[in-house]
């Protein structure tokens, strides 16, 4: 479980999928959003602008990401039976 530190009470969905690593560019969570790919906190929601707060959890392709207090998201998502490695800056 990796943690990544965000300075603002909130983040947006599109922004959050970057920074986790589960997307390589913002036009790729704009397609993955829209196209209904993405869970947030258990429901479908195609709005790349949702704001996230502490205690929503997004879903994407298997990884579970979750704000637990205002500064950190975990992350907890396999890939090929790895730890998937995040970006921290």
């Amino acid at each position: 479980m990796e943690i990544i530190k965000i300075k603002d009470e909130f983040i947006k969905l599109g922004q959050a999928m970057k920074l986790a690593g589960l997307v390589d560019e913002g036009v790729d969570a704009k397609f993955q959003i829209q196209d209904g790919n993405v869970k947030v906190n258990g429901e479908v929601d195609t709005r790349r602008g949702r704001k996230l707060y502490a205690g929503d959890v997004f879903s994407f392709e298997g990884a579970d990401v979750g704000w637990k207090n205002r500064i950190k998201y975990y992350v907890n998502h396999t890939v090929n039976s790895e730890l998937c490695k995040l970006r921290k800056s």
